[in-house]
């Protein structure tokens, strides 16, 4: 659980909620379905609009790294990459082949399988590197789709505002009614600027960190696995990969 995340936005909330209240209102006057519904309703179906559909669902898929963020394996790679390295020289590359239905990362076994085959260094660098790449790539579009969503919100909170005054202006010869679309057009307008500046831009600067840090991560494999098949020394491979270490 990525707890700063949990407490930046319950701080947030809290400070939005607090100041309401030291200004005299009420936290019930914030609580508008309508409001919610064009705000959310309408972000949701200009971002699904936009993209294509394996790219939203990649990105929603994505949203729970907020809070359970992938897990940080540089220090078992390096422990894992001084173990082969000391293998292969020990015994040869093939006798790294056992090691491939080990691991679970699909871009580790691909590695694992090209340098088990014998390709030359140099074409294993390019290799890895064009499929670093790509994933980065796509995880950065699926990142950013939060990214649209916290553009898209303040100007339907706009739309929703208007709305609210519309129906103000159609009701006013029944001031009973005139509340209702005042409260709407305000509160979404608060929707709005609220959920992309608390939530949606928020969340897709944080995912994109999470995708340079995984990147960062292939990367010193990457860099790992090319020290071994040019036959390094275990320590070199080691400190290598430690220099990826921030």
């Amino acid at each position: 659980m990525d707890r700063i995340s949990l407490l930046g936005l319950t701080l947030g909330l809290l400070a939005i909620i607090a100041g309401q209240m030291l200004e005299g209102g009420h936290i019930a006057s914030l609580v508008q379905p309508t409001a919610f519904l064009i705000v959310c309703g309408g972000t949701l179906g200009a971002v699904m609009l936009q993209s294509p559909r394996r790219v939203f669902l990649d990105g929603m898929r994505m949203g729970r790294w907020v809070f359970v963020p992938p897990a940080d394996r540089r220090e078992e790679l390096i422990a894992s990459a001084v173990r082969w390295s000391a293998t292969a020289r020990r015994e040869g590359l093939l006798a790294l082949e056992r090691q491939i239905a080990l691991e679970s990362d699909p871009f580790l076994q691909r590695g694992l399988q090209l340098l088990v085959d014998g390709v030359e260094p140099a074409r294993l660098r390019e290799l890895l590197s064009v499929e670093i790449d790509v994933s980065e790539a796509q995880m950065k579009l699926g990142a950013r789709i939060w990214e649209a969503a916290g553009g898209y919100a303040p100007t339907i909170g706009i739309l929703g505002a208007v709305l609210g005054l519309i129906q103000v202006m159609e009701n006013l010869s029944d001031p009973s009614r005139l509340g209702a679309g005042i409260a709407v057009a305000f509160v979404a307008t608060v929707y709005g600027v609220g959920f992309a500046n608390l939530v949606f831009l928020p969340v897709a600067k944080k995912l994109l960190a999470h995708v340079a840090r995984i990147s960062s991560e292939r990367e010193m494999l990457a860099d790992a696995l090319v020290a071994i098949a040019g036959g390094e020394n275990p320590r070199l491979v080691e400190s290598r990969m430690r220099g990826y270490m921030v």
